[in-house]
C-alpha cells in the first residue's frame, strides 16, 4: 500500500521566534519512504535535524518576523495491514522490565499518575492482566471521554480529561497512558498520521492523530483509546512520555497558527 501524506503550516509572528518541530517521519520509517521527505520553509530559513532522547528526529529553526510556511509532501509504503493484536501477550512484573522502559511507569508532564493511581486500582485491579487489561483501559478511555476539537487545551492533562469527560485524540491517549502506567504496564504517546483507510471517511478536516503504544510480553504494542479499534496505515512521527516530547512544534516566543493542513490518503502508483 501507497500513502501519499504531508502538511502545510503557517505561523505568524512580529518578531523572529526559534522553533523546535517534530514534523519528520520517525526514523524507524525512514526504510519505507518511497519519495524523498523533506521539509520546505517559506522564506528560506536555516534548518538542522538532530535525534533526541527518544530517537525522534527534531529540527531546529527560526520563525522570522512577518511568518514562515512549512511544507511537507512524500510518499510512504505500508503493509496495509491493521495493528497487531496479541491478545496473550503477558504483562511482565516490574522487576523484571528492561532499564530503559522504567522511564514509562512514572508521572510526567500530562500524565498525573499520582492522582489516577487510586481510581485505576478500582477501576482495573480486578481485570485480567496483560493484553486484556490494557484493552480494558483502551475501553474505558474511549467511553469515558467524549471527542471534538473544541474540547482541546494545550494545557489539559490526563487528571482534567477524567474529570471533565472531553477532549481530542491527544486526550484520549494521555488518560490511557496514565492508568497503564498506575497498574505497572509501561505506556508511551506516539503522534503520527492516521488516515481515513479502511474506514468510512471523516467529514472533518484530516489532522495528526494520537495514540499509544504499551510494553507487554518483551515489546511495544500500538493501542489507540480514541478509535479503539486496529486502523490501518498509521505513521509514526515521534514517541515520547507524553505529547511534550512529542510536541510537533513548540515555539520559544510569541506565534499565531494561521494554517493548519494535513492530508493522508492511499494512492496507487508514484
Amino acid at each position: 500500500m501507497l500513502i501519499r501524506t504531508g502538511y502545510n503550516i503557517r505561523f505568524d509572528t512580529d518578531v523572529p521566534v526559534p522553533m523546535l518541530a517534530l514534523l519528520s517521519v520517525h526514523p524507524s520509517r525512514h526504510q519505507d519512504l518511497r519519495t524523498p521527505h523533506r521539509i520546505v520553509a517559506s522564506p528560506d530559513v536555516p534548518m538542522y535535524d538532530y535525534v533526541d532522547s527518544f530517537g525522534n528526529v527534531c529540527t531546529r529553526m527560526t520563525i522570522p518576523a512577518g511568518g514562515l510556511d512549512l511544507a511537507c509532501d512524500f510518499v510512504v509504503e505500508d503493509h496495509g495491514e491493521p495493528d497487531v493484536c496479541v491478545p496473550d501477550a503477558v504483562q511482565l512484573p516490574v522487576e523484571q522490565l528492561p532499564d530503559e522502559v522504567l522511564i514509562y511507569l512514572l508521572a510526567s508532564r500530562y500524565c498525573e499518575t499520582d492522582r489516577l493511581s487510586d481510581t485505576a486500582w478500582s477501576l482495573f485491579g480486578n481485570a485480567p492482566t496483560g493484553w486484556a487489561r490494557v484493552q480494558a483501559i483502551v475501553e474505558f478511555a474511549n467511553n469515558h471521554v467524549e471527542f471534538g476539537y473544541h474540547h482541546a487545551r494545550s494545557t489539559k492533562t490526563a487528571w482534567d480529561a477524567y474529570q471533565e469527560r472531553q477532549g481530542v485524540c491527544r486526550d484520549f491517549a494521555h488518560l490511557a497512558v496514565t492508568l497503564c502506567r498506575c497498574m505497572n504496564i509501561p505506556a508511551r504517546y506516539c503522534t503520527g498520521y492516521l488516515g481515513d483507510i479502511g474506514v468510512p471517511a471523516s467529514d472533518a478536516p484530516m489532522d495528526f492523530s494520537a495514540w499509544f503504544e504499551a510494553y507487554l510480553g518483551g515489546q511495544w504494542y500500538t493501542f489507540d483509546a480514541r478509535h479503539n479499534r486496529p486502523r490501518i496505515g498509521r505513521i509514526l512521527m515521534a514517541r515520547g512520555r507524553d505529547a511534550t516530547d512529542a510536541a510537533l512544534t513548540t515555539v520559544f516566543g510569541p506565534t499565531r497558527l494561521t494554517r493548519f493542513d494535513v492530508h493522508t490518503d492511499e494512492v496507487f502508483s508514484l
